[in-house]
């Protein structure tokens, strides 16, 4: 595992780890709300055929976590975080690929630069449309469900942030982790300070306009007992996104990647060979 650091947008250091073949066609994964790299953990075998790019978002892991809300409430930040990755890193049109809000980051990077830069894009789990213009049947399920709407994690009594930073990470999965998984994921979202989490996801952003516009292949995946980006969100993704293939895992939550990672690492690397124009093994 290689590690980066990097300076994205307005000077913020992100840290980025990197695996397999530096030659090898690049595809970007961007994590979720209050996440880390290491939620990808799953998909190290994919790093036998592509380079595996996996940042921790500003805010997140060992990335650096800015004071100003202005760090996290808009697009302009974000994309530029995504850009200055592709360029330092001299990828070579990368797949870019957002899970939860790492969706969202990548319709940032997509209403900012385009896709250009890339040779496809995909969402797990994600949105077009979040706060007033989340797909309406996703807002009222997630208005009703106490463990995705998690208000403790925005809170500096540590009591009330762990207990529902717990909450939430079980929410993330219809097949719950391991014990000891379990435990680690904790840690790891607990790296993300409350500032960051309240700014990143109180947003109210319509990105239908902006990826409508994308050219290059497209991928919707979700899983159908997603709580945090329940399946009309992502079904309002696929719609929009010019010929988006669509999958749904049926015995999954929000984290297809971790709890059905054998048929997700080979929808993933059908997906990226497609972009690619490569055969598997090559």
């Amino acid at each position: 595992m290689r590690q980066h650091r990097i300076t994205g947008h307005g000077g913020v250091g992100l840290e980025v780890f990197d695996l397999g073949p530096e030659d090898a066609p690049p595809i970007l994964l961007i994590h979720g709300w209050s996440q880390h790299h290491l939620s990808w953990e799953r998909q190290y075998p994919l790093a036998d055929e592509f380079r595996l790019i996996m940042p921790d978002l500003r805010g997140h892991g060992a990335s650096d976590k800015p004071d100003e809300p202005e760090a996290y409430d808009n697009s302009t930040p974000w994309a530029g975080d995504i850009a200055a990755i592709i360029e330092s890193l001299a990828l070579d049109h990368p797949v870019l690929i957002g899970w939860s809000m790492g969706g969202t980051v990548s319709c940032d990077y997509i209403r900012c630069f385009g896709d250009d830069a890339l040779s496809g894009f995909g969402l797990i789990g994600s949105f077009v449309g979040t706060g007033a213009h989340m797909a309406p049947e996703a807002r009222e399920a997630r208005a009703h469900d106490i463990g995705v709407q998690a208000k403790g994690m925005l809170s500096e009594d540590q009591a009330d942030n762990l207990a529902d930073t717990l909450s939430f990470v079980r929410a993330c999965f219809h097949h719950q982790p391991d014990p000891d998984d379990l435990a680690r994921m904790v840690g790891y979202n607990m790296l993300c300070p409350p500032h960051v989490r309240a700014a990143s996801r109180q947003r109210s952003e319509d990105y239908r306009a902006d990826v409508a516009k994308i050219s290059k292949p497209a991928l919707v995946l979700c899983g159908a007992h997603d709580r945090p980006a329940p399946p009309a969100a992502s079904a309002d993704a696929a719609r929009v996104l010019p010929g988006a293939r669509a999958i749904t895992y049926e015995d999954c939550g929000h984290s297809p990647f971790w709890e059905e990672p054998d048929r997700f690492n080979a929808d993933i690397a059908a997906f990226a060979r497609n972009c690619f124009n490569t055969e598997p093994g090559t």
